[in-house]
């Protein structure tokens, strides 16, 4: 005796409907294992549910965005918004412009040069002679800043020695750190006393 038919509706209880979720994923899932296998055709297969995760199968040696690239092509159907196309001409325009960049490097590194004309080859010498020329002016400035540096350090170290010098003699007790320095002379010959 055969299985009787259900009507095809949403399955109220949530246990209920769990169960028949799990055996009909598996299932489907089964039949795309045969149909890979009987056929040897490429499948690809996604099922989703809003409360649980997502579930795929891809037969071996593929995967589900080639299978959606293919299709896409195959179909006609655009899968991908403009959004995501115009990520993709960006990043195919920054792929050309690495691949750009890394030629003219290997140019001015001297390799792969004889692909080039005169007018290219004088463009890179002058691009190499005003390149030479920066460098040349970034090491000559590199003395004047150690000079500028050393002065300032010079004029660091005399104000360090000097607070030194005031903390030594606050330590001595003969200096008041409110008074400034001030010296008087102490004759101790007579006759100066009498000229002052």
């Amino acid at each position: 005796m055969g299985r009787g038919k259900i009507e095809i509706k949403r399955i109220e209880n949530t246990s209920n409907r769990q169960v028949t979720y799990s055996k009909r994923k598996n299932g489907i899932i089964k039949k795309a294992k045969e149909i890979r296998v009987l056929c040897d055709a490429n499948v690809s297969l996604v099922i989703s549910r809003s409360s649980s995760k997502m579930h795929e199968y891809c037969s071996p040696k593929t995967n589900l965005i080639d299978m959606l690239d293919r299709y896409q092509r195959l179909s006609g159907n655009k899968l991908w918004d403009a959004k995501h196309e115009n990520l993709q001409n960006e990043i195919d325009r920054i792929k050309k412009e690495n691949e750009s960049m890394q030629i003219e490097l290997r140019h001015l590194k001297g390799e792969d040069i004889t692909s080039l004309n005169y007018e290219e080859l004088i463009g890179l010498e002058d691009a190499l002679e005003n390149g030479l020329t920066n460098i040349r002016e970034k090491k000559d400035e590199i003395p004047k800043i150690m000079r500028k540096h050393q002065k300032v350090i010079k004029e660091e170290n005399k104000h360090l020695m000097y607070l030194v010098q005031q903390n030594e003699m606050v330590a001595m007790g003969d200096y008041q750190a409110d008074a400034p320095f001030s010296f008087r002379v102490q004759p101790k010959q007579p006759n100066l006393h009498e000229r002052m």
